[in-house]
């Protein structure tokens, strides 16, 4: 007998997502419908519905189903928005799932994204957030991402361009790991 993905999957919204205050519907049900699995070596695939963070490529990492919900639903994503993912394979397939049109960032220079979107997610952990990201926002678009100094826990953000600027709201706690090259920079100090 095998592992039943299907079920895991449904198990996961109903007893990490739900229960974490994601009361929208369409992430819900998108996050039902996505095989999460899809995004990781065979060995792995039992650790995509678990209540953490699984690495999916050197250095890169899927946040946990929990907080993927929460910071998704901070962002407000709505159908036929242009989003983009950097280095969020699993939050790229739900928001497609939802209807918006997303370009994945997986490679090359992750902090000079070009064009302009509604909507940006990253699901690994940053020391700082580059200026490229909320300057690639349009007007009213909205940036999730979380900002790790170091050992200590993290904090999810979410950046919003008004016509005004570029401001940003403290949204929960987070302890994604740290990606691949976004490590805090080393200071020589006496």
């Amino acid at each position: 007998m095998g592992f039943d993905l299907a079920a895991a999957r449904a198990n996961m919204v109903e007893s990490q997502v739900r229960v974490a205050d994601v009361t929208d519907y369409a992430i819900q049900d998108a996050m039902r419908a996505v095989p999460r699995e899809s995004l990781l070596a065979p060995e792995k695939a039992y650790l995509a519905y678990a209540d953490t963070e699984v690495e999916y490529a050197p250095g890169r990492w899927l946040l946990n189903p929990r907080h993927v919900g929460k910071l998704l639903q901070a962002l407000a994503p709505r159908p036929g928005e242009r989003a983009l993912a950097i280095a969020a394979p699993y939050a790229a397939l739900v928001l497609e799932a939802i209807g918006l049109e997303v370009t994945r960032l997986e490679t090359g220079d992750l902090r000079s994204p070009a064009g302009e979107y509604a909507l940006i997610v990253c699901e690994g952990a940053v020391a700082e957030v580059p200026p490229a990201w909320p300057e690639a926002l349009a007007v009213g678009g909205r940036l999730g991402v979380v900002v790790r100094e170091g050992p200590q826990i993290g904090r999810a953000l979410l950046y919003l361009h008004s016509p005004a600027g570029v401001g940003r709201r403290d949204l929960f706690d987070c302890a994604a790991p740290l990606m691949a090259g976004f490590e805090p920079e080393r200071r020589f100090a006496f």
